[in-house]
């Protein structure tokens, strides 16, 4: 039976004239990663600052395992982690001191601080770097001395506000393994990325929040079959297949190159030239049923590929957002 570890109804939150959230229902069960995705200043960690009692509401009734945010706030610190977007790890101290100091201050005791302590040395790969300055850690070392910190307490449910920030991608996959591996062990994450790719690899589910609002949310999968976009590819041996193909099959587009009227029996065009793209909406019936005609025309395909809309597809869909690059701003923070 699935449980509810988070449950958002009705949040909303203004400073000033400002508002950051507007009206914001979210469902997060027990045991699973929730993403909430979206542009700078859509809301998110304002969302987790609320969620973790940091920030109080305007409005709205929010409960994190099972205890209301407003009424009972030390009961939801007491059942929560949460890493911010910037490591709060004292650089004065060892990896093991930091650790030392978290367990004294959730009162844990002496005999249990070690003992626990030892465990998230050992379960984050920073048994060699313990007792070593924090000047002599990586980034991606850092990291996980934080989120070993959020975990002293052995909280059911962590908020990781944008944790891979800045890691190199080693160091990301290292976070998502060890995301993975909390929540196998029956931990609930929500989760705040503007990376897509995380998003992607490690949600359950997607919330996408834009200007204080959702305006989707669901699987991956179901996320991206909101988005038209998807086509399959055809590649041809020759100009006369390509231009064949082109006139059977209804809406396909040739690669560029290929609208180029010279050339026609194709020797100055590459295998790029001779590419036809066919909207599709995916699945295996819509590949069968353009081969199966393709076959019937005596036309063959040298190569084929399906290609369906990414997060990425999602994200510029909903948001309307691209940074100048035409990728996704991921700089600075967000209200």
């Amino acid at each position: 039976m699935t449980t509810t570890a988070i449950a958002v109804q009705g949040l909303r939150k203004s400073y000033g004239t400002k508002t950051v959230l507007d009206d914001v229902d979210l469902t997060v069960n027990a045991g699973t990663v929730t993403a909430l995705l979206g542009p700078n200043g859509a809301g998110k960690t304002t969302t987790v600052h609320i969620l973790s009692t940091l920030v109080r509401p305007d409005a709205g009734t929010l409960t994190v395992a099972g205890c209301d945010v407003v009424r009972d706030p030390d009961g939801v610190r007491a059942a929560i982690g949460l890493t911010g977007q910037f490591s709060a790890v004292d650089g004065l101290l060892t990896g093991e001191e930091n650790l030392l100091l978290m367990a004294r201050l959730r009162h844990l005791g002496a005999k249990r601080s070690k003992t626990r302590v030892a465990e998230l040395l050992e379960q984050f790969d920073l048994v060699e770097a313990a007792r070593k300055p924090l000047a002599t850690y990586s980034g991606g070392m850092r990291r996980r001395l934080d989120l070993a910190m959020t975990l002293v307490a052995t909280p059911s449910v962590i908020f990781l506000d944008e944790p891979t920030t800045g890691l190199d991608p080693r160091s990301r996959h290292t976070m998502w393994d060890i995301v993975r591996g909390l929540v196998l062990e029956g931990t609930t994450v929500l989760l705040t990325t503007q990376h897509l790719e995380e998003a992607d690899q490690l949600a359950d589910h997607i919330a996408v929040l834009d200007g204080g609002r959702i305006v989707a949310d669901g699987t991956p999968d179901e996320l991206k079959r909101l988005v038209p976009g998807g086509h399959i590819r055809l590649r041809f041996a020759d100009a006369a297949a390509l231009d064949a193909a082109a006139g059977l099959l209804d809406g396909s587009a040739r690669d560029g190159s290929a609208r180029d009227g010279s050339a026609r029996d194709g020797s100055a065009r590459d295998n790029a030239g001779l590419t036809l793209t066919v909207p599709s909406a995916g699945g295996v019936g819509a590949l069968r049923s353009v081969l199966d005609r393709l076959d019937a025309a005596h036309l063959e395909v040298d190569d084929v590929s399906i290609h369906t809309p990414d997060l990425d597809d999602v994200f510029f869909a909903l948001t309307g957002t691209k940074d100048q690059s035409g990728g996704v701003d991921t700089k600075g923070t967000e209200s």
